[in-house]
């Protein structure tokens, strides 16, 4: 059984940084996709960032230049780094772990509790 916990949100002003960290526990398949989500107030979860097991990376246009997202594999944690926050960037920031299939369907997702993060004008 996998587990996944977020740590690192709060409240920060417009131009802060924060880094989010999610810990693994369980045994995580190679064929996976790992990534950052969110969910604001109102609107639908959204993606934010993810990369492949094979260290393929893809970004969302909202914080391309500004979010780097990372993996400590001797850590079996991810990271979401957030430079120059945004007001618009303030919601629950959830990591994810996605099982995929041989052919790129998900056969298995996990996800952990998600973490706040305010960012003040």
């Amino acid at each position: 059984q996998v587990q996944l916990v977020e740590s690192g949100g709060g409240l920060v002003e417009a131009g802060g940084s924060l880094r989010l960290s999610c810990a693994a526990s369980g045994s995580i398949f190679s064929n996976n996709v790992m990534g950052w989500y969110r969910q604001a107030p109102g609107k639908q979860r959204e993606l934010v960032a993810t990369m492949t097991s094979g260290g393929r990376l893809n970004y969302a246009d909202s914080v391309k230049g500004r979010f780097t997202i990372s993996r400590d594999n001797a850590k079996n944690t991810m990271y979401l780094r957030m430079n120059s926050l945004r007001p618009e960037d303030t919601a629950v920031y959830y990591c994810t772990v996605m099982v995929l299939t041989t052919y790129g369907g998900v056969l298995n997702d996990y996800w952990g509790q998600g973490t706040q993060v305010t960012v003040s004008s």
